[in-house]
This record gives C-alpha cells, structure tokens and sequence, in this order.
C-alpha cells in the first residue's frame, strides 16, 4: 500500500469516529489518505481530527477553491488509487447508484474513476429497506465494492445489521483492491458474450434468453485490471465496454470463426457466450407464410467451439467455460469441464431467482480440472468476474492441456 493515494468519503453518521481509527491504519500502511467530509460528518468530527492524522488538509465545500488553478473535486478524482467512503450513509448511496452530485463528495465520486469501496452504516430497517439494497444492488452492478456491515447493538437502540464494518477489515478490502488494479497487466484475454442468432428466415431466428450480462462484466473486468481484452459479442443491446476490442457476431458459425481466429493471439480464453446449439437446416430467402397444418423445422448441429478450442489451444493457455443448466448442474458441469479439456467452468442454475439470465446477478460454483471448486454466494455479475479472474491469476501457469 505504500505511497498509494487512498481517498476518504466521510459522511454524517456516528460511525464517523471509526473513519479517523481507518485512515490512521491507511496512513501507518504507507499510503497518502485524503479526506473528504460531509458536511453532516463535520458536525460529528472535525476536519482538524483527519488533518492531524493525514497531514493533508482536508475538504469539506465543494465552493471553497484555494487554488485557483486546481478544481479540488476533479484533482481528488484523478489522484485516487482507491477510493473508500466510510461510513457511507443511505444518503451517499442513493447519490451514487442514482448520478447526482451536490457536495464535494458526492461530485468527486462521480468524477473519479477509481475502484469505489463503501462501507455502509445505519439503522437496521433503514439498511434492509428495499430502496437501500436496490441502490447497493445498482452500485454493486456497476463494480463497486461494498463492504457489509456488522450485527450488534446500534446508536439508535435497536440491535441488528447496520454497524459499520471494521477499520482492520475495511484495511483487507482496499488492500484486495488495490492488489487487483494492475494484476492482469500484460495478459490477452479473449472473452465470449451473449446469445447467437440462428436465422430461419428474414423474420425468424432460434435463439435463447441471454442478454450478454456475464460476459461484458468478465471483459470490464479483465479490462480494469490491465488486461488487453477482446470481447467477441453476439447481437445485444448492451453498450461497447470502453477499452476493450469488440466483434461483432450473429451466428454461431461467425462466433466459431471469430474466436479461432483469435484464440492464437490470447493468453486466456473465457467462453461466456451461449451459443446456440442447433440452427435451421434450410435458411428460407423470404418470409415462410402461417398454414393451417403444422410446421417441421429441421434443424443442424453448430460446431462445438470449445471442442474445436481444446484441439487448437496451447498448452499454455487458460480455457474457461461456463454451464448455464436446470438439473443436475455439478453433474453437468465436471462432465463438459473433462469432455472439452477445460481448466475452469463456471457453472450455474439458472432456473434459481438471481441466477439466471436478463438479471445483474449470478451464483455460481467454479470447478477446477485440479478438483477444486469454489462455491460463490449470491454476487453481482461483476463480482462473479472478479472472483473468476482471482482464480486464473492465482493459478495461472499451473494450468494448461500440457501441465
């Protein structure tokens, strides 16, 4: 951590106290703390208290520019290794997940494009209201980290989920966080998105319920922690990730070929697509017309491109495939994770709520060739992909179809 630039949200809580405990750990660990208070948080503790303990003066209002040729809240954004708002009150959160900018923090958390840590703090029905966990839901979805609060006796008397966690504990997640910025730098990964369109006519196509959610956050990801990425994405209306090489595809025979085509140049592959497994024989020039009798669609296999993957891969290359099924799903999975040679699967049953498809979270268990396996709680998508990506940087060059 040492000489990082960490900055310090501090909003208008009792929990404030525990933010001077924080940033005198950040500051003993090496790193440079900047504060930012609130104005409610000032009138819990004074900007004097984290003056003394940064050694930095302190911001409190957005209209107080000292320097004329610097605007605070945009030279705090782009100083920001990591960036920590504890407490973080139910009023800082719903100005993040929502955009809105009226403070010094609030407007600096919108301008920064650091990793964005929360530590929220409050009462116990105020944090388990669904405006509250919508809003952490939204931030988590956007790749904020939050950690959760403590059980116990509150200040407002009530007992139960609301204590801010603790300062040690806050330590350990930036010190993760700050761990992951740049450990991908140098490595090619090569991502897979999204649903593929299998035309029947100029009307039809046979196709399934993916949205391209997983794979876009594998490849923000990848992205965000220095990795050159490609992400091959079937149609969608997803937004083009920033910094990242996009390919666009349609059917599985253009998704095949994007991805051979690709694969040599690439470290990692990370199959996150689904891909349709079958298309229509016979591709019919114009619109067929509604009869009155039944309609017989014959339909071909697609390539299996992770079969094709495992016949062209290097030995060391990382391939990571992922299992969406309904029953069986352990089974399922360690049968295709052998059957296509594959490191990693990330597998998941999508017939279970926060699971499935359309939606900005996922649980998921990551098998190993090794025999491992790592079952994840309920987690954003984004999360999901960070944990996925710990376990390829954790285990990478021991892998491979050689080792």
């Amino acid at each position: 951590m040492k000489d990082r630039e960490i900055i310090v949200g501090v909003t208008g809580g009792i929990a404030a106290y525990k933010s001077a405990a924080l940033c005198s750990r950040l500051v003993k660990s090496g790193a440079r703390v900047h504060v930012i208070l609130t104005e409610g948080a000032a009138k819990f503790i004074t900007p004097l208290t984290f003056q003394s303990i940064t050694k930095h003066p302190v911001a409190v209002d957005v209209f107080d520019e000292t320097d004329p040729s610097v605007i605070q809240h945009i030279h705090l954004a782009d100083l920001a290794d990591v960036f920590v708002v504890a407490p973080a009150t139910a009023d800082i959160l719903a100005k993040a997940a929502w955009g809105l900018a009226d403070d010094m923090l609030s407007t600096t958390l919108l301008a920064t494009r650091s990793p964005v840590i929360f530590a929220p703090a409050m009462n116990v029905h105020m944090f388990g209201h669904p405006a509250v966990q919508e809003n952490i839901a939204r931030l988590r979805a956007r790749g904020c980290v939050i950690v959760d609060p403590g059980e116990g006796p509150l200040a407002c008397g009530y007992t139960g989920k609301g204590r801010m966690a603790e300062p040690d504990e806050i330590v350990e997640v930036v010190e993760a966080v700050l761990n992951r910025r740049r450990d991908f730098a140098d490595v090619r990964v090569l991502v897979t998105a999204g649903a593929t369109w299998e035309p029947f006519d100029p009307v039809r196509i046979l196709s399934n319920r993916s949205t391209g959610k997983m794979g876009y956050a594998v490849a923000e990801a990848a992205r965000d922690r220095g990795a050159t990425v490609t992400l091959v994405a079937g149609p969608g209306e997803l937004r083009s990730p920033e910094g990242v090489r996009l390919i666009r595809v349609e059917t599985a025979l253009e998704m095949r070929d994007a991805v051979l085509a690709n694969l040599p140049m690439h470290d990692v592959l990370i199959k996150a697509a689904a891909v349709s497994d079958y298309r229509p024989a016979v591709v019919h020039p114009s619109k067929v017309k509604k009869t009155e009798g039944p309609l017989t669609v014959e339909l071909v296999r697609n390539p299996d491109i992770l079969m094709e993957v495992s016949r062209h891969r290097r030995p060391d290359q990382v391939i990571v495939g992922f299992a969406a099924e309904t029953e069986d799903v352990e089974k399922n999975a360690l049968e295709k994770l052998r059957r296509k040679s594959l490191d990693y699967i990330v597998a998941n049953d999508v017939s279970m709520a926060g699971a499935g498809f359309a939606v900005d979270t996922n649980i998921v268990t990551i098998y190993g060739r090794d025999g491992t396996a790592l079952a994840l709680p309920p987690l954003s998508k984004r999360e999901v992909a960070d944990r996925l990506l710990d376990v390829i940087r954790d285990t990478r060059g021991k892998v491979g179809a050689g080792s």
